[in-house]
């Protein structure tokens, strides 16, 4: 007889939710502010140029993603992760606060730091927190590939409706950049108040910092030594594994993050010299915002959560096992260089005049499969290896190889700038499908180090 499929715990949902909330926020600045950024001072924006766009943009993204690794260890040794949850949550809120009254690029720096600061003590920590709900290691790939549809319900909300709230407008609500910076610093203190509220939703979860909680880490495949027992070497080799797997990821980030500067300033539309308006936006007389070239992505990542889960669930009980992350790195890379090679047929197709948005709309579909493929089971491959001592310092580093791509892609764009698009932009793709394919090739060795006693 067959079981009937266990119910998660409401906790989840309050984590999830979590989630929900601060992309919203995250994605529509993400996107408005090289925007913001790149638009004239009569349209609202600051005048910049794109290239101070994508930097700005870049910088945004980038301490968002290295700031958890500090997040985490202060909450491995420290302080509860119950408490750093939501005081990153309200660091963020103020953060945005700081764009709604910013005029110069000065308040933007503040609200970068202020960002970057709250979603270090928020980011991995919510994650490390929801692992905790979960006693078998089965249905973490299932939770956190669900979580992450979360994730994206809230990207797309953020750029399907907030964003443009501010571009073309939502039917009658027309905002300036600044009062949309407003809105999603609301967003970010409800967000604090639904995690107190539900604090008994979570149990015992993250009451403890990471360390000093002396249950069994099931969730994590292996259990507390005490804190002073050193890490044995598989230990060790588990740990080279994770590091491995999150610093190749970082070719493929750096690829996804590059992709949306040509799809904005050389394909999308907007005000000023910086924007080429090399596709046509058009349906009848109704424009397509381009902010919803980062909804196809979320839309995707959406629809896709569930179904995932379901394909890993079912690959995970096969005599051979489930595919393994050094292999579904490789993938998502390889579709995320595929994209590129959309984007070059597309202006080709466009020659002197303008190609369809939908070849956008293909290449956002690329990067976003590529994306759901290994990106959602991070959190779950690291739950499932690291010590139990590190947990939350290697959630937190996870996010590194995004880190690493905001700061590799804005010199190679100002450089593709110098070159024939055509030329500069499939060169491009291919290195990145060829980097996937190589990752594909070897996993098999890192395999090994990742199954190490």
């Amino acid at each position: 007889m067959e079981t009937a499929k266990k119910r998660k715990p409401f906790g989840f949902y309050v984590c999830a939710l979590g989630f929900t909330f601060e992309r919203l926020a995250f994605y529509t600045v993400k996107y408005l502010l090289a925007i913001w950024i790149a638009t004239e001072v009569t349209s609202g924006g600051l005048g910049l140029s794109d290239s101070q766009g994508a930097a700005l943009s870049a910088s945004f993204v980038a301490w968002t993603y290295i700031t958890p690794i500090f997040g985490g260890y202060i909450a491995d040794h420290w302080l509860s992760p119950r408490i750093c949850v939501p005081l990153g949550m309200i660091l963020m809120g103020a953060g945005y606060l700081c764009a709604w009254q910013a005029d110069s690029l000065g308040l933007v720096w503040a609200m970068i730091v202020l960002v970057a600061v709250g979603t270090g003590f928020f980011k991995g920590n919510l994650s490390g927190i929801n692992g905790l709900l979960f006693h078998d290691s089965d249905e973490l790939d299932e939770a956190f590939s669900i979580q992450y549809s979360f994730v994206n319900i809230g990207s797309f909300c953020g750029t399907t409706f907030i964003a443009i709230t501010a571009t073309t407008g939502l039917g009658p609500i027309h905002l300036s950049f600044n009062q949309v910076f407003l809105v999603c610093g609301l967003f970010l203190f409800i967000d604090a108040i639904w995690f107190l509220a539900n604090g008994k939703a979570l149990g015992d979860a993250g009451k403890k910092p990471f360390k000093a909680d002396q249950r069994e880490f099931e969730s994590a495949g292996v259990k507390e030594k005490g804190q002073s027992q050193a890490l044995t070497s598989g230990d060790w080799k588990r740990i080279i594994a994770i590091i491995l797997v999150t610093l190749l990821s970082a070719v493929f980030w750096m690829a996804w993050y590059m992709a949306y500067m040509p799809a904005y300033y050389y394909f999308g539309w907007g005000d000023g010299a910086s924007f080429m308006n090399k596709a046509n936006w058009f349906i009848g007389s109704f424009q397509v915002p381009t902010s919803w070239f980062d909804s196809v992505n979320a839309l995707v990542c959406i629809i896709l959560g569930p179904v995932l889960a379901g394909v890993w669930a079912k690959m995970a009980k096969r005599p051979q096992g489930d595919m393994s992350m050094f292999k579904k790195t490789g993938l998502g890379i390889m579709l995320c260089g595929l994209s590129y090679i959309v984007m070059v047929v597309a202006n080709i197709i466009a020659g002197d005049g303008q190609c369809s948005f939908l070849w956008l709309a293909v290449v956002c579909i690329l990067m976003s499969v590529g994306e759901m493929v290994f990106s959602p089971l991070g959190n779950s491959f690291i739950s499932k290896l690291a010590p139990a001592k590190v947990l939350g310092l290697l959630l937190g580093f996870w996010p590194i190889a995004v880190f690493i791509a905001q700061q590799i892609y804005p010199p190679i764009y100002d450089w593709l700038g110098t070159l024939d698009f055509n030329m500069g932009y499939g060169g491009v793709g291919i290195v990145v499908i060829l980097c996937g394919l190589l990752l594909w090739i070897f996993s098999g060795k890192l395999d090994e180090m990742e199954k190490a006693e």
